[in-house]
C-alpha cells in the first residue's frame, strides 16, 4: 500500500476544492484574503510599527485597516511613511494582495465564460407556462414556427420551445433568418436530446400547452418517435393532467405502437399516408392543393368551432345560409364524433357543435332573409354523368406508390389504366402483390429511368390525363431524390410547352426547400411536399379536435373536397350571389365552399383564381371555365 505524505494529502484537498466550482473558489480566495491581512496586521502589533515621521504608533485596527488598503491598491504603497518594518510589511500586503486579485479575476473570469459556453449550449432551464414545445428539428419547423406565430397574434404573451441535437446559436440564427420579427411570440431554443429524461426536463413539459414531435430524418424515425412519446407520458415527473401531444409517423404499420403508447394524449398524423392521399386527389383536380393550404393555413380562412344556440332543433341545410361570412362544413356531435357534409336533414341537437370556415373568430355572426335573396332561375338541374375512364402516368418509385393507386382507384371509373414507369427492380413484383384487386384500375408496369429525356419522348406523355412524379425516397438520399425529381419536371415542363399541357402534373418534393426551386408555374404543375402536414401539426397542435376533421377530409370514404364546372350549378354569364351557388349545392347533396375563378382576376382570390369562403352577397359572374368547390360524396 502507497504511503500518503503530507504534501500529497495537501495537493489532493486542493484539487478537490478547485474542482467545486467558482462560488467555492471565491469564498476560499475571500477568506484567505482575510487571513492574511489579519496575518500582516498581526505582526505589524507585535512588532510596535512606526507610521508616519511623527513615531505614532496604532493599534491592531488601525493596522488591520492599512495593510486591507494595500492589500486592495498597489498605489498606495508608494505615499507611505513609517518606519523600515511598517514599510515592508505594508509591501508585503501589496504583493500579496496583487496576487489575490489576479487569482480572484482569473477564477471569475473563468466561471463566465464557462456559464455563457452553458448558455450557448442551452442547457438552462426554461420556466415558462402554457408553451408550445417542439421536439426535434428539420426543414419542417419553419413552417410550424410561422403557422404558430400567425395563431398567436393577438395574443398579450406566447412562447415556442425548442429541443433538438442541434447547437442553440445555431438554431437561433436559422429561424431569425428563416422567420425574421416574431412579433409577441417568444422562441427560446434548447439543445438536447428528447428522450433523455434529463434534457426533456430542461424545456418544461409538464406546464406546455401542446407537444410537437418532428419526424427525425434518419431510417428509424417511426422509433425514435415513440421513444418521444414515452418519454414524455412515462416520465416519473409527469403531471396528472393528460398532455397534448401532436405526432407525425410515417409508417402507419407503427400506428397502432403509437397508440397504444401514447393512448388518448396523442394525435397521430400519418404523414406519408396524407402525402398520399394529397397526391391522389391532386392530380386529378387543378387547384385543390390550394383549398388545403388555405383550409389548413391561419394566415386566412381557419376551421373553428362554434356552437349556435338558436339552431339548436333546426336541420344543418339551415345553417348553410346563416353566416354572411363563414361556411359550416360539418358537425361535431355532442358525443365527440365529428362529421363532414352529414345529411341536410340532420337536426342539430344542444351540445353539438358547428365546424365552420371563417376569416377571423368575430364573423361568426348570424345573418337574416339569406334564403329570400336566392335567384332560383338560374339554377341548373342537376344531371346526371357518365365518367369516362382516365390515364395515369406515374414517373419514379417508393412505398407511397401503393397508397397513391389504392386511393385512385376509390375515384376513377372502371376501365382507368395506371402505368408505372421507375427505376426499380422490386416494383413489379410489389405491384403484383398489392394491386391483385383493384375494381377500377388497370396497372401496368415498365422499368426504365424516369429522368430520362429519351424515355420521357417514348412514352407519350400526350395520351395520358395525369402525370404523377414521385421521389425516390426509400432508395436515395433526399437531395439525390429531390435532383431527379427536379429532373423529371423540367422534362416534362418543356414536353408540355410543346404539346399545349394537355395533361395535369403532380410532383414529390422531399425537402421543403427544394420547392422554391421548382415553384409552381401552372394551375395545373403542383409540387407536393411535407408543408401541408406541418401546417396539419400546427394547427392540431392548437386545437386536438381537428385532428379528426382532417382524417375526415382526406379519407376516400365520406365526403371530400371536389372542383365541380360552374355550369353544373348556375347559368353562365349571369351575376348571381353566393347564396344562390350554396343552393344549388344544397339540392345535390353538396356544401359549396369557394370557386376558382380562371376566367379573370379578383382581388379577393389567391393562387390559381380559388376562392375560399366568399362573402356570400357578393354577385360573382361565371364562365365555361370557372369551378365551383364542393364537399360531395364523388366528382359525378
Amino acid at each position: 500500500m502507497r504511503k500518503v505524505n503530507l504534501t500529497t494529502y495537501i495537493r489532493y484537498k486542493f484539487d478537490n476544492l478547485l474542482s467545486r466550482g467558482v462560488v467555492t473558489l471565491v469564498v476560499g480566495l475571500f477568506l484567505l484574503s482575510v487571513l492574511f491581512v489579519i496575518v500582516i496586521a498581526v505582526i505589524a502589533t507585535l512588532l510596535q510599527v512606526e507610521i508616519g515621521t511623527d513615531h505614532h504608533q496604532n493599534g491592531f485596527l488601525s493596522l488591520f485597516w492599512s495593510a486591507l488598503i494595500h492589500s486592495l491598491d498597489g498605489g498606495v504603497i508608494s505615499t507611505q511613511n513609517g518606519s523600515w518594518q511598517y514599510i515592508v510589511l505594508m509591501l508585503m500586503a501589496t504583493l500579496g494582495g496583487m496576487v489575490l486579485l489576479s487569482i480572484l479575476i482569473g477564477v471569475l473570469n473563468s466561471g463566465i465564460s464557462k456559464k455563457l459556453d452553458e448558455l450557448r449550449r442551452g442547457h438552462s432551464l426554461v420556466i415558462e407556462d402554457g408553451h408550445t414545445i417542439i421536439l426535434g428539428w428539420s426543414p419542417q419547423i419553419f413552417y410550424i414556427i410561422a403557422e404558430l406565430i400567425t395563431a398567436n397574434q393577438g395574443k398579450k404573451y406566447a412562447c415556442i420551445s425548442i429541443l433538438a441535437e442541434k447547437d442553440k446559436v445555431e438554431m437561433e440564427d436559422e429561424i431569425r433568418m428563416k422567420l425574421g420579427e416574431t412579433s409577441n411570440t417568444k422562441i427560446v431554443c434548447r439543445r438536447g436530446n428528447p428522450i433523455d429524461l434529463t434534457d426533456l426536463e430542461i424545456i418544461n413539459p409538464h406546464t406546455a400547452k401542446s407537444i410537437i414531435i418532428l419526424p427525425p430524418e434518419t431510417d428509424d424515425s417511426d422509433s425514435q418517435m415513440i421513444k418521444m412519446i414515452l418519454a414524455i407520458t412515462n416520465n416519473p415527473h409527469r403531471r396528472p393532467e393528460r398532455y397534448h401531444i401532436v405526432a407525425a409517423i410515417r409508417d402507419p404499420k407503427n400506428l397502432e405502437v403509437a397508440h397504444l403508447v401514447g393512448k388518448n394524449e396523442v394525435s397521430i398524423i400519418l404523414v406519408e399516408d396524407v402525402i398520399s392521399k394529397i397526391i391522389a386527389q391532386t392530380c386529378r383536380q387543378p387547384g385543390l392543393s390550394v383549398v388545403f393550404n388555405e383550409l389548413l393555413d391561419f394566415k386566412r380562412n381557419k376551421l373553428y368551432f362554434h356552437e349556435e344556440i338558436s339552431l339548436v332543433g333546426k336541420p344543418f341545410s339551415k345553417a348553410l345560409f346563416a353566416y354572411q361570412q363563414a361556411t359550416p362544413i360539418g358537425i361535431r356531435y355532442a358525443d365527440g364524433r365529428s362529421q363532414l357534409n352529414p345529411p341536410l336533414e340532420t337536426r342539430l341537437d344542444r351540445g353539438d357543435i358547428l365546424i365552420l370556415v371563417a376569416e377571423d373568430e368575430l364573423k361568426l355572426l348570424l345573418t337574416t332573409q339569406s334564403e329570400q335573396i336566392i335567384d332560383a332561375a338560374v339554377i341548373r338541374e342537376s344531371v346526371a354523368k357518365q365518367s369516362l375512364p382516365e390515364r395515369t402516368l406515374i414517373l419514379g418509385w417508393n412505398r407511397q406508390a401503393i397508397t397513391i393507386i389504392q386511393e385512385l382507384n376509390n375515384y376513377v371509373s372502371k376501365g382507368s389504366q395506371v402505368h408505372i414507369v421507375a427505376d426499380a427492380s422490386d416494383a413489379e413484383q410489389i405491384i403484383s402483390e398489392e394491386c391483385v384487386n383493384l375494381d377500377n384500375l388497370i396497372v401496368t408496369f415498365k422499368k426504365g429511368d424516369s429522368s430520362s429525356r429519351r424515355t420521357l419522348d417514348s412514352l407519350n406523355c400526350q395520351t395520358y390525363h395525369h402525370i404523377i412524379i414521385l421521389s425516390y425516397s426509400n432508395r436515395k438520399k433526399i437531395q439525390e431524390a429531390d435532383a431527379r425529381t427536379i429532373f423529371t419536371l423540367l422534362h416534362l415542363r418543356d414536353l408540355a410547352d410543346h404539346m399545349g399541357h394537355p395533361f395535369t402534373m403532380v410532383s414529390q418534393v422531399l425537402d421543403v426547400r427544394n420547392r422554391e426551386l421548382v415553384n409552381v408555374t401552372r394551375a395545373d404543375d403542383f409540387v407536393v411536399s411535407d408543408k401541408l402536414n406541418s401546417l396539419m401539426l400546427s394547427q392540431v397542435s392548437e386545437n386536438k379536435d381537428l385532428a379528426h376533421v382532417f382524417e375526415d377530409l382526406f379519407r376516400s370514404e365520406g365526403s371530400e373536397v371536389y372542383l365541380k364546372p360552374a355550369s353544373d350549378y348556375v347559368d353562365l354569364r349571369k351575376p348571381v350571389n353566393f347564396y344562390t351557388v350554396i343552393e344549388a349545392a344544397r339540392r345535390r347533396g353538396e356544401i359549396a365552399l369557394g370557386c376558382r375563378l380562371l376566367s379573370r382576376y379578383d382581388e379577393d382570390a389567391l393562387e390559381q383564381g380559388v376562392i375560399v369562403n366568399p362573402e356570400k352577397s357578393k354577385l360573382i359572374t361565371f364562365f365555361e371555365e370557372d369551378r365551383i368547390i364542393v364537399l360531395a360524396e364523388n366528382d359525378h
